[in-house]
This record gives C-alpha cells, structure tokens and sequence, in this order.
C-alpha cells in the first residue's frame, strides 16, 4: 500500500474485535512511531502501550467512557515533557505515522480527544514532569466506517497570505 492509499483509507474505529495483536505486528506499527521525525531528532517523547484487558476496562472512565476503549487490542498513551515546547508536537507526528501503519497492516486505530490527562497519569503511574498529551486506540476493524465528506482545497488552503484564495 502506498502512502496516499494508506491517508485515504484511514478512518477513525470505534468498533472493535477483542483481539489480541501478536507482538511482531505491534512492534511493527510501533517502529512507525520510532521513526517519525522529531525537532533536532530528539525524540523528546514515549509511548505506553497498554493491552492488558483489565487495565483497558480502567481506562475506560477516564476516555469520556467511551466503551470502544476497553475493546480495542492496544490504547496508546503519548507521553511528552511539558516545558519542551515541542515535545507535544514530535508525540503527535510520532503516533500520526502508528495511525497510517496501523492501515497498511489491516489494523483501525482512533484518536482520543476526550479523555482526563490526570487520571490517565494516575492510573499508569507516569510520573511528575511527564504529561499524557495524547491516547489513541488501536486493533481489528469489525466494521468498515465508510468516508466522510471533506471541506475542498479552496475552503482550507490560503496562497501567499490569509485570506488570499488557492489557486
């Protein structure tokens, strides 16, 4: 699969089989993350991987008891150092690339945007001066969402300056 079949394909899963990921095929998505490009390669950031199915269920309250949460094979936290202006950003495009991985290897993933930093933190015991800034789910579609309508080029892309038009 080549990368725009892989940005095109991808959508976010909220429905998942409960699944186990063999570990080749999760270190797979994973070195995705490893090698995402990071300001002045610094690779500022972690990932925790939680598959334990108990502990999926724990997460579940503190994802806006979204119940998919405890379904999916793997929740990824990315964890950044606040005070590194950029550490959020590398977490981000680290956890991007796992999203575009995950669609070459016939896996779902969804990012969560409701969740309580706190109580994750909480929960898996990530220690002070360390933040969990971003969570996404990862496993196997049950279901295939169908695309959603998109905004065109010209509705979001400005040439030379605001509010001058695209092209």
């Amino acid at each position: 699969m080549d990368v725009a079949t892989a940005i095109e394909s991808r959508r976010s899963i909220r429905n998942y089989e409960r699944r186990n990921l063999p570990a080749e095929l999760l270190e797979k998505v994973l070195d995705a993350a490893r090698l995402a490009p990071s300001a002045n390669n610094a690779q500022n950031w972690n990932i925790i991987v939680v598959t334990d199915r108990a502990l999926l269920e724990r997460l579940v309250p503190v994802s806006g008891n979204q119940r998919f949460v405890g379904a999916c094979s793997a929740y990824l936290i990315g964890v950044s150092k606040p005070g590194d202006e950029m550490s959020v950003i590398d977490t981000t495009i680290a956890l991007d690339h796992v999203t575009l991985r995950a669609v070459e290897l016939g896996l779902g993933t969804c990012w969560i945007g409701d969740f309580d930093p706190e109580g994750v933190k909480r929960l898996l015991n990530i220690p002070e001066g360390y933040e969990a800034s971003i969570c996404l789910t990862l496993g196997y579609p049950a279901d295939a969402p169908s695309s959603r309508k998109r905004k065109q080029l010209s509705e979001l892309i400005m040439s030379d300056g605001w509010g001058k038009d695209w092209k």
